[in-house]
């Protein structure tokens, strides 16, 4: 147990995201960087690059649900390069049939925001706040290092993860 899990961490901030696949790496990368930064000591920072199931299972086990979940990950929408996009992600779930493909791409390695929501949404372990950041990549090729539309759009994210925490705190 981390010890901001035993001291009662509400928010969680996650990122999510593929190593080593240059923008899609966001997520990960930013963990980190992220909690160098001054935050309330009810904020807490994980790396979500792995297993939806066992990201399941890490929630299940927790004393203390938290109150908010934050995920950041680079997913490709076919927006502008860099473009920042926060939403509530509103609880609702694909079929059963996807449901069951979501669950069997995880076990085969896929990790994907849309799979984490969905296996995460399904087995009830998220909070009724969730609050999703994406940034629309520009290289998913492989490849260590984001490339400069992308960092330049960390100072974005920092704000937006910020401003999310406060509007759940304050409705």
């Amino acid at each position: 147990m981390r010890s901001a899990e035993r001291a009662g961490s509400q928010v969680m901030i996650a990122g999510v995201g593929y190593p080593f696949l240059r923008d899609l790496s966001l997520g990960p990368v930013l963990v980190p960087c992220l909690q160098a930064l001054d935050w309330p000591p009810e904020v807490e920072f994980d790396d979500w690059s792995f297993n939806p199931i066992a990201i399941v299972q890490r929630l299940e086990e927790r004393a203390q649900p938290y109150a908010q979940i934050i995920l950041l990950a680079a997913v490709e929408r076919g927006r502008q390069p860099g473009q920042v996009t926060c939403y509530h992600w509103n609880g609702e779930l694909p079929d059963a049939e996807v449901i069951q493909q979501s669950v069997g791409e995880a076990v085969m390695g896929v990790i994907s925001l849309d799979n984490l929501l969905t296996i995460c949404g399904h087995f009830g372990v998220f909070p009724p706040c969730v609050t999703v950041i994406e940034v629309e990549p520009e290289d998913t090729e492989w490849g260590n290092g984001l490339t400069d539309r992308i960092k330049m759009a960390v100072s974005t994210v920092v704000t937006t993860i910020r401003h999310a925490i406060k509007e759940a705190n304050h409705g």
